[in-house]
């Protein structure tokens, strides 16, 4: 079914035609953030990425996607070094410290949040987490390698894909 309004002056008659798919679509940031994905990686800045996200969870009472993405290291694997098992332990130190962090602030400071791990490249990794938990706004923290200032960094990359609203905290 197609529905079809008088167009405003200045607007295209292409603007005025929705159908019912496109209604019924999901879609994000209408009425403020659901979901607010950050990136964890043990840096300094993604952990100030992970305190900046989780006060805006807070505000925006939307729930905090915090993802950790697990290298894939071909040279240590192909050396027989056991990659999996080391970033499955840093993986659960992680979710140890959000719990632990979670509790020190719990009655004064109250976010739902959940812990995810995606293996990848950074960047790939947070597209597919963005993407399968729909989020509405992600938060890095900037990198602080100094090749990425001629290659592009993970956050320049996110803001480049323009899919979602993108915060680079230093």
């Amino acid at each position: 079914m197609i529905t079809r309004r008088t167009p405003e002056p200045g607007c295209s008659d292409s603007l005025a035609t929705v159908t019912d798919q496109q209604a019924s679509r999901f879609e994000r940031g209408t009425d403020g953030p659901k979901v607010i994905l950050v990136g964890l990686d043990c840096s300094e800045s993604s952990l100030r990425a992970v305190a900046y996200a989780a006060g805006l969870a807070r505000r925006q009472h939307a729930l905090l996607a915090i993802v950790y993405v697990q290298p894939l290291l071909a040279a240590s694997a192909a050396l027989g070094v056991p990659v999996a098992g080391t970033t499955d332990e840093i993986a659960a130190h992680l979710v140890a410290e959000i719990r632990e962090a979670a509790e020190q602030v719990k009655g004064i400071f109250e976010v739902r949040w959940e812990f995810h791990t995606f293996r990848g490249d950074p960047y790939n990794g947070l597209v597919t987490a963005a993407d399968r938990l729909k989020a509405d706004a992600v938060v890095v923290g900037a990198s602080q390698q100094a090749g990425h200032r001629f290659v592009g960094s993970v956050a320049l990359r996110l803001v480049k894909a323009g899919r979602w609203p993108v915060t680079v905290v230093p």
